[in-house]
């Protein structure tokens, strides 16, 4: 469940769909990452930037007061929204930038879709002193305007991408059409467990800080370990990040949960496991919501982060083997669990994340006495402008 073959491949998911002239340049990227993961003195300098730059371990804290209000089950949070940049993505973004400085790279581009990919890729290729330049959807730049700042003041070059659904997707396509220009001295460094092997694997490893954290905590705090694990899933960085650890522990109840959007029966949706097919995208076999040619549908969330027409290959392959169960929550779920944290604990969440918390509390009164540990993946600072807009407030 936790590796892949040496093909990169989860089960039938991963592995590496791409032209011959990248085939050697993902090989040489995936050559280097095996060298550093097992190389202490890098290990040593990603722990000491995680502690002292990063702010890590982030808190496990307990919802009291929304755990009185729902009745049932005890809420609690990992809160990667107290990172330095406001969520899980700095995580594996200092990965990849030392990386990319360590294998001679001159510039890293990436893709973002609510802009935290690229804000904590701008501020770790500011710490490392190399190049960065931020692909990101039209529409989504207009959503997402303290962190397009954010980026610019950091010193990235930000690309405004205007064709297609001007989102995620096509910010993908664009970031990737400039790393074709010279993949020699470019490093993609991509947002999610998602592309070409190394890169599920590498971002996933990065990751799975969280839930080697939180698995410590509550054997520290509780004596137990939690009975449910919940996470949002787009691309599916944070939740594979927050799963991992536990994967072994059949105890443990292990839900993702999908953006249903304005509802499963409409288009207007980016539930991939929910509704998809396997298929190929962006360099992996995934579950892919696709037309009959086999291309990706155009895909809709209220969550800028969340709108991507497939998921990472190990997601596919957990949901394949019924280790991890997927679900879903709409625009209208995610904003409710947005102002209910934000009134009842004074935490603002990504609405990335309010789609874990709306689950999370859909099937908490059913649950008494049951422990559900959610990944707050970020902070709502970046979405406080739109939702007041959208709710009137």
């Amino acid at each position: 469940m936790t590796q892949p073959d040496s093909n990169g491949q989860f089960g039938a998911y991963g592995g590496q769909y791409l032209p011959p002239e990248l085939k050697q340049v993902m090989d040489d990227i995936a050559a280097a990452y095996e060298e550093i993961r097992n190389d202490p003195a890098f290990q040593q300098e990603l722990a000491d930037l995680q502690r002292h730059y990063v702010g890590r371990p982030s808190p496990l804290y307990f919802c009291r007061r929304l755990t009185e209000q729902l009745g049932g089950a005890e809420i609690y949070l990992k809160r990667e929204d107290l990172n330095h940049t406001g969520a899980h993505k700095i995580n594996h973004c200092l990965g990849e930038a030392l990386l990319a400085k360590k294998m001679g790279k001159t510039k890293i581009l990436a893709e973002t879709g609510a802009g935290q990919h690229g804000v904590a890729l701008s501020a770790a290729c500011a710490l490392v002193g190399i190049d960065c330049e931020i692909h990101m959807g039209s529409i989504d730049i207009a959503k997402q305007a303290p962190n397009v700042t954010r980026m610019k003041v950091m010193g990235a070059r930000l690309v405004s991408v205007e064709r297609g659904t001007k989102t995620l997707k096509d910010a993908v396509d664009s970031a990737f059409e400039e790393y074709l220009r010279d993949p020699q001295n470019f490093f993609y460094a991509i947002g999610s467990v998602v592309g070409p092997h190394p890169f599920p694997q590498m971002v996933r490893d990065f990751q799975q800080v969280v839930g080697e954290e939180a698995r410590e905590q509550f054997l520290t705090q509780y004596e137990c370990l939690p009975d449910t694990l919940i996470a949002c899933v787009g691309g599916g960085s944070n939740a594979m990040g927050l799963f991992t650890a536990f994967l072994d522990d059949t105890s443990v109840e292990i839900i993702g949960v999908e953006p249903s959007g304005h509802g499963l029966d409409t288009p207007n949706h980016a539930a991939s496991l929910t509704k998809g097919q396997p298929g190929v995208l962006h360099g992996m076999r995934c579950y892919l919501l696709q037309d009959d040619e086999g291309e990706p549908l155009p895909v809709y969330s209220i969550a800028s982060g969340l709108d991507y027409p497939g998921v990472g290959p190990q997601h596919s392959h957990l949901k394949d083997i019924g280790r991890v169960q997927y679900e879903t929550a709409s625009d209208d779920d995610c904003l409710n669990a947005f102002v209910t944290l934000s009134r009842c604990e004074g935490i603002i969440p990504a609405l990335e994340s309010a789609h874990a918390l709306a689950y999370a509390m859909r099937i908490a009164p059913q649950r008494p006495g049951k422990k559900l540990l959610i990944n707050l993946s970020g902070r709502g600072d970046k979405d406080i402008d739109f939702v007041a807009e959208r709710l009137q407030l």
